[in-house]
């Protein structure tokens, strides 16, 4: 495995999209392409759930909320540290007015699927407050009947008042932060954080309704060792939460800032103690009932993830994994990323530019990109292998010129055991899951096609 690690421990994405971002073409994209492909998405969508009474299609909605008090140092999300509460109120209007914005574009009230509320720290904000956030989405759009609602919250601050003013509107699921127990860890990276918050804030879910409680655990982490993560791993076990996100922890300071430069790169774990980090984590979440989906996930057999992966409806997406696939996703908030399906869209970064745009009725959005057919392609291959571990072209509209340009370089994970490659079908083995982003990397013609001359991306071990 040693040998494995060292030779395809390599800067890779983490496919929440094809292209991705870096890739993104912006010569030829606008703000009124962007609009004009939305509106036809929504309209076939509409189409499609008329023809079928049964498909409540809908779309999703992500909602950004950036402010946090307290700056952890592992984070690479978009944030805003700040004490001052007063940013509530006008923030969530902006939010609101943007949605109001996108529902112009549409001949019919929207249909939520799914609605994500992540950070920054959603519960930054008062239970008052993001009732009032959501009282407003509602007020616009309609939730289809297996509306799935969730958030993320900081164990540290999310209160029964917060989870019940969620719950009034249909949320049941959430996912908190963990990290690592350890606490020179949680020192190392600005998140103080106790075993007992967490516990509470799993039972005070739980007691409230909330039937899918998620905890996300980091390996790699700065001055972590293999006892730290088996601790971790075992306390996060006694609570049994329903979804595990066990996630490598990603550490790209050139990208971020100073906000990932709380610690000496010589503190972080080498690439072969966080393979063994991930692999005894692994093996304690199985041993503990815990099934694994798609990539850094673990679910129970009763959760919903797990079902949907065993009915091939899994879907990934800007918000991670998701039980089900829509083809619009709404992103709102700064620096959210909207889809179309057959495009992307992401909106400004600065929450006063932000602001400004979206109280004069313009769609804040900054760059984008319009999908080719052959991108089109190329995104079902790589979502079918990070969602369920293999893809095939024996429908022949996923057939693409290169193909066996790209079975060529899968040969060598082919010949490493990492991949089983048949007449018109890839299948991920066991052994390669691990490796599952570097099965995609040669499915990435972008990428393949103009190498960056700067690191862009987290090394893939």
């Amino acid at each position: 495995m040693c040998t494995l690690i060292s030779k395809y421990n390599v800067a890779g994405p983490r496919y929440t999209s094809y292209p991705t971002v870096p890739y993104w073409d912006q010569d030829n994209f606008s703000l009124k392409l962007w609009k004009e492909r939305l509106q036809k998405s929504f309209q076939e969508t509409n189409i499609r759930s008329g023809q079928n009474n049964d498909t409540n299609e809908g779309i999703s909605v992500y909602i950004h909320l950036p402010y946090c008090e307290n700056m952890c140092t592992f984070c690479g999300c978009n944030k805003r540290i700040t004490k001052n509460h007063e940013v509530e109120v006008p923030y969530i209007k902006s939010v609101i007015k943007e949605f109001v914005l996108y529902y112009k574009l549409f001949d019919t009230k929207p249909k939520i699927k799914q609605l994500h509320v992540g950070g920054g720290t959603p519960t930054f904000f008062s239970p008052e407050h993001l009732d009032r956030l959501l009282t407003g989405i509602f007020t616009i759009a309609k939730k289809t009947k297996d509306c799935e609602l969730s958030f993320e919250g900081h164990p540290n601050n999310t209160t029964k008042e917060h989870l019940a003013a969620l719950s009034a509107h249909g949320f049941r699921s959430v996912c908190y932060g963990v990290q690592d127990y350890n606490a020179t860890v949680q020192k190392a990276i600005n998140r103080i954080q106790p075993y007992h918050n967490v516990m509470r804030a799993t039972i005070e879910a739980r007691a409230e309704g909330y039937d899918s409680v998620g905890h996300d655990v980091i390996y790699g982490l700065p001055f972590q060792t293999q006892d730290d993560v088996i601790e971790t791993i075992r306390k996060t076990i006694t609570l049994q939460p329903d979804r595990i996100a066990f996630y490598s922890y990603a550490h790209v300071p050139w990208i971020k800032g100073n906000g990932q430069r709380g610690f000496k790169e010589e503190n972080l774990p080498a690439a072969h103690q966080k393979q063994k980090q991930y692999q005894i984590g692994k093996k304690m979440l199985i041993h503990a009932g815990y099934a694994e989906i798609g990539m850094d996930h673990f679910a129970l057999k009763t959760d919903a993830l797990y079902i949907a992966q065993q009915k091939g409806t899994i879907h990934r997406n800007f918000m991670g994994y998701s039980p089900n696939k829509t083809e619009i996703m709404i992103g709102l908030g700064v620096s959210a990323i909207g889809d179309s399906w057959d495009g992307f869209a992401q909106n400004v970064k600065n929450i006063e530019e932000y602001q400004h745009l979206v109280n004069n009725d313009i769609l804040p959005i900054f760059r984008g990109h319009l999908l080719t057919r052959e991108d089109l392609i190329i995104r079902k291959h790589i979502l079918n292998l990070m969602c369920r571990f293999e893809t095939s072209w024996i429908d022949e509209s996923l057939l693409f010129s290169e193909l066996p340009d790209v079975l060529k370089k899968l040969k060598e994970l082919e010949n490493d055991k990492l991949i089983k490659i048949n007449t018109n079908k890839i299948t991920v083995t066991k052994k390669g899951r691990p490796f599952v982003r570097n099965i995609c990397l040669p499915f990435d013609l972008r990428l393949q096609r103009k190498k960056p001359e700067t690191q862009l991306f987290s090394m893939t071990v």
